[in-house]
């Protein structure tokens, strides 16, 4: 086989691959995890069973591929959002509503699959989008660096579990409903971010 040959050999591939992840996603946001089967997809996608497995040899890898990418496009989506805002602050509060906000955004289906199907979830995304406190603690990560490098917090903080306590705090403003908070008021989450949050980041950490 020629180079060209080959190369048109590996674009036609990807071609259906990117066909048959779009028809995975579909089925996925339409009948979620469970209810998804194989010839759906290859329907959807307009290619036979036997061709799908040529790409794909089984559910969990397929609809794996469409999770993985969902996973992606949520995080890049939220880093847009986040990196134009200056004040650490703000991009708490920003972040409280990108999260009541995810059903809109086209990656946060991962988030939905994630928590109404977590064994089918797991079995399908592999361990690097499983766990959502550690990955929502990898992605404040380096907007707690920043803050602390601005002097916004503590210079000394412990930005590995400041990034685990300030993404459970997002899971719980987002997902836990209270008396005292509207999570879909800004100014009101905000107020909440400088009172409490901000001044518990800027308290020296413990002596071990």
């Amino acid at each position: 086989m020629t180079a060209s040959a080959d190369a048109d050999s590996q674009q036609a591939a990807r071609s259906v691959q990117e066909r048959l992840v779009d028809a995975a996603e579909l089925c996925l946001r339409a009948k979620g995890i469970r209810a998804t089967t194989v010839s759906e997809v290859a329907e959807a996608a307009g290619v036979s069973r036997g061709w799908l497995y040529r790409h794909y040899p089984d559910k969990a890898s397929l609809l794996g591929a469409a999770i993985v990418r969902l996973n992606n496009a949520f995080w890049a989506e939220s880093h847009q959002v986040l990196d134009a805002i200056d004040a650490f602050e703000e991009q708490l509060a920003v972040g409280v509503r990108l999260g009541r906000s995810a059903y809109d955004s086209p990656g946060a289906l991962v988030m939905q699959l994630r928590r109404d199907e977590p064994e089918e979830f797991a079995a399908c995304a592999g361990a690097g989008v499983q766990g959502l406190v550690p990955d929502l603690g990898r992605f404040w990560q380096p907007y707690l660096e920043a803050a602390r490098d601005r002097g916004e917090i503590h210079a000394e903080t412990q930005l590995d579990e400041a990034a685990e306590w300030v993404a459970r705090l997002q899971i719980s403003l987002g997902t836990v409903p209270g008396e005292t908070l509207d999570p879909d008021d800004y100014d009101a989450v905000l107020r909440f971010m400088r009172r409490y949050v901000l001044p518990g980041l800027r308290v020296a950490p413990a002596a071990q």
